[in-house]
């Protein structure tokens, strides 16, 4: 694989001119992605139960969704332009997926949420719509011809099992040979309809809405809460109006309640937590016959080291996130730690010290990380 190009644009001219702002078309931009993987790999995913798997069938104006793990019965049926198979999290299991996201590695981890891989017979698509995030669209093996154009929430099919523009009017129309790289932000409604049988490579950057971020955060707060004392009243008067929620009442209240307070470093620690929580249905491969801790140090120094595909690792300063959990590193190893979460890899020849080993070996053991650089 060679470095992503963006159409003669520097990775900050990208995001100056592009990102979040409009979209950006760039032939030829990862020559020889098309070998990621062929048809029958993609199948052979679709039948993890580790994987998020689904098939989407249109018959004339109806939509209808499947979801996985599919078995080769299931698939091998299939004819026709009506049909599009769509696998998630292939970065996860699929080392050739991971090194392809390193070319998107001038974006933040955190942003990032995984690779889906797509199948479609000639004629087939999901149809005209649009997402919520920002998203590279990668052309595989064939081609596809993608439509865009300007769309509204209110413009979705109403009833449909996904989220269908009705009355697409499409702006600009391209076919995207093997390699090309069609980047979107949120909210530009497309249309893609292969030309041939055609694998899309979908780079996608998650991004949380404010309620659903409120709704975590205020989960996380609940369990750390310390508010002190209970309700007393002993001013209290006799009620003529029993029901009522007097005033007093509703300022004492208020007072404790007041004292729910967060500070920066619980947002960071909240953050860094959320940003690397596994999906649902996530599984790590612990070694079947794990070395014992010395022998571990030595094959590490000698293979290098390198997380798991599904593994999410983010730090904010000498905290380090691994997998919806937190650590704090200290020294030396703090800064060896920030070099695996940034590089997702550690080459051989690191000498990490006690600490940062001891909690290597703990994430070797889980299967979060494992010996030698893909």
């Amino acid at each position: 694989m060679t470095i992503l190009r963006l159409g003669g644009l520097t990775r900050s001219g990208f995001l100056r001119r592009h990102w979040q702002k409009k979209p950006l078309l760039a032939r030829g931009a990862l020559p020889g992605v098309e070998n990621l993987l062929r048809r029958e790999t993609l199948f052979a995913l679709a039948a993890r139960e580790d994987l998020e798997s689904r098939l989407v069938l249109r018959r004339g104006g109806r939509w209808r969704v499947e979801h996985g793990p599919f078995s080769p019965r299931r698939l091998a049926p299939l004819r026709g332009g009506g049909w599009s198979l769509l696998v998630q999290g292939v970065d996860h299991v699929l080392p050739a997926a991971g090194r392809l996201l390193r070319e998107f590695a001038f974006l933040p981890h955190a942003r990032l949420d995984d690779v889906m891989v797509s199948f479609a017979p000639p004629g087939a698509g999901v149809g005209p719509h649009f997402d919520s995030y920002d998203v590279f669209l990668v052309q595989g093996a064939g081609r596809r011809r993608w439509r865009i154009g300007p769309c509204r929430p209110e413009d979705l099919l109403p009833g449909a099992p996904l989220r269908i523009l009705r009355d697409f009017r499409a702006t600009a129309e391209w076919v995207l040979d093997p390699g090309d790289v069609l980047y979107l932000p949120p909210g530009c409604g497309h249309d893609g309809v292969a030309l041939t049988d055609c694998i899309t490579i979908s780079i996608g950057f998650r991004a949380p809405t404010a309620r659903e971020l409120g709704a975590r955060f205020l989960e996380y707060l609940e369990e750390r809460l310390a508010l002190d004392g209970m309700y007393r009243d002993p001013d209290l008067a006799p009620r003529r109006r029993p029901g009522l929620i007097d005033a007093r009442m509703l300022r004492r209240m208020g007072r404790m309640l007041d004292g729910i307070r967060w500070r920066h470093a619980e947002v960071a620690d909240f953050l860094g937590r959320y940003l690397t929580e596994p999906k649902p249905g996530v599984v790590y491969a612990r070694p079947p016959r794990p070395l014992p801790p010395r022998r571990f140090a030595a094959a590490a120094r000698r293979r290098g080291l390198r997380l798991a595909g599904a593994t999410r690792m983010l730090y904010r300063g000498r905290k380090v996130f691994m997998n919806g959990d937190a650590c704090a590193g200290a020294g030396g190893s703090s800064a060896l730690l920030q070099r695996l979460a940034d590089h997702r890899e550690l080459p051989p020849r690191e000498r990490p010290d006690p600490e940062a080993l001891a909690r290597l070996y703990e994430w070797y053991r889980a299967g979060y990380i494992h010996l030698g650089n893909a």
